[in-house]
């Protein structure tokens, strides 16, 4: 099986490559380490750090050296991040699995990048209302396109890294962490989802080819938007919305098929992503079970990639194995299914809250683990991992 932690590269530097693949290989039991290879902004907690408590990532920076030739005449292009210039973790990575470390997987985010949606306003998602989502780059956007496919065909075929793991191909929601977000309408799931539709000129070209009537759907997302924005509290149109999934649209068809549409974009532009990559690289798409939400069907994402990595957040371990169990058959039995879980407080209470929910996603059909993540965890919170490990893989560890 196979058994990865998510970890950035500055908590590498921080720490040390060397004393980071020890403490993942004999202190938690694993084989393989999951690097970002591309990030997004943020504010992160270091316990660990000696240099930091604290830790600002430049915004949309790629963690790898690409090859300026791959990138000529590219209308979007990468920034490579400028810790960078205190060495190239990867690389490092890749020499040391050549000698019998760790296995190597690239974290790669896509296309939530505001440095980037910030520099290319035509390249963003936009609502009904055409505000831009300067945090999310559209996947129907052609520059945004060849944006991906590049920065997977630069990393894959320069580095070789084991796998590759896609995260935010597709559409992001409306809330999602920007600076100091303001809401003082309460506004509800279904506000939330309707008001992360694209309706950029992009996505109404491409579904027009299609067939589908963008224009119409968007004129229905306004008026339910506007109604939300003008009663005095929240009242959800659909209390059971994520309970029911895409069959809240059944009686407005004109929406439904709208939301239907948005899966090909995300799922022809991973198959491109893996048709651009190198051979020997595995490309995996992380999801969600509700993935939907993000135009991202499950089941033709994994047949798109090589598989998918499912993140199994904030479920009892009853919960995991459902959620599992479910991917499991949706995806073809020669599919790459992956559970992810956190190793954060109060998520996780201890060791036996993480070894139930690790030993129930192994029991359910998920050919490996990844545990989030080790730079932002206390150093003893590896030994919780090790007694997952030991849960869904016997007492010797991994198998």
């Amino acid at each position: 099986m196979r058994l990865a932690m998510w970890t950035y590269p500055w908590d590498m530097l921080d720490l040390g490559p060397t004393m980071v693949a020890d403490e993942l290989r004999a202190r938690a039991g694993l084989n393989a380490i999951s690097l970002a290879a591309s990030y997004h902004a943020g504010r992160f907690l270091q316990p660990r750090s000696p240099r930091r408590k604290s830790y600002f990532p430049e915004d949309g920076t790629i963690y790898f050296r690409p090859d300026p030739a791959r990138w000529e005449g590219k209308a979007i292009t990468p920034r490579p991040a400028s810790l960078l210039d205190h060495g190239d973790v990867l690389a490092g990575l890749i020499a040391a699995r050549e000698r019998g470390g760790l296995a190597v997987s690239c974290w790669t985010v896509c296309l939530h990048n505001t440095r980037l949606g910030m520099a290319h306003p035509e390249a963003c998602t936009r609502n009904a209302f055409g505000d831009p989502a300067w945090y999310s780059l559209c996947p129907s956007n052609e520059a945004v396109r060849s944006y991906a496919v590049t920065l997977v065909a630069d990393l894959t075929h320069r580095y070789r890294p084991d796998t590759v793991e896609l995260e935010s191909p597709g559409f992001m929601g409306f809330a999602h962490g920007f600076h100091h977000e303001k809401d003082g309408v309460g506004l509800t799931a279904e506000d939330d989802f309707l008001l992360s539709l694209c309706f950029c000129p992009a996505c109404l070209a491409r579904s027009a080819k299609a067939g589908v009537d963008g224009e119409a759907a968007a004129r229905l997302v306004r008026r339910w938007i506007e109604e939300a924005c003008a009663r005095p509290v929240p009242a959800p149109r659909w209390p059971d919305f994520h309970e029911r999934g895409l069959a809240v649209f059944d009686g407005h068809p004109e929406l439904a098929s709208y939301v239907l549409w948005r899966f090909e974009p995300v799922t022809s532009l991973v198959a491109e992503i893996r048709a651009a990559a190198h051979p020997s690289t595995k490309v995996h798409v992380i999801d969600i079970d509700d993935g939907w939400l993000s135009g991202s069907d499950l089941a033709a994402l994994g047949r798109a990639a090589d598989g998918v990595l499912l993140c199994v957040y904030d479920r009892t371990p009853e919960e995991v194995g459902l959620a599992v169990a479910k991917a499991r058959a949706a995806l073809d039995d020669t599919r790459f299914l992956g559970a992810g879980m956190r190793v954060f407080y109060p998520e996780m209470r201890g060791p036996a809250d993480l070894a139930a929910r690790a030993a129930a996603a192994a029991g359910a059909g998920a050919d490996s683990l990844s545990f989030y993540n080790y730079g932002l965890i206390p150093a003893p919170r590896l030994d919780w991992v090790r007694a997952a490990v030991q849960a869904a893989c016997g007492a010797d560890g991994a198998l």
